[in-house]
């Protein structure tokens, strides 16, 4: 899985969990967040750009 703001690949646990977050957009579609990326912008950033 790849992160939707910067491209870059996602980790999994070996239970298949990505080692980031998803967050909905206003229509409900989730996206993939990666960590660094939920480090450099604010909950309210990550939504404008997705």
């Amino acid at each position: 899985m790849k992160c939707d703001l910067c491209g870059k690949k996602i980790e999994q646990t070996f239970l298949g969990k990505i080692l980031g977050s998803y967050v909905k957009n206003k229509k409900g579609k989730k996206h993939a967040v990666c960590p660094d990326c939920q480090k450099k912008h604010s909950m309210e950033e990550i939504k404008k750009l997705i």
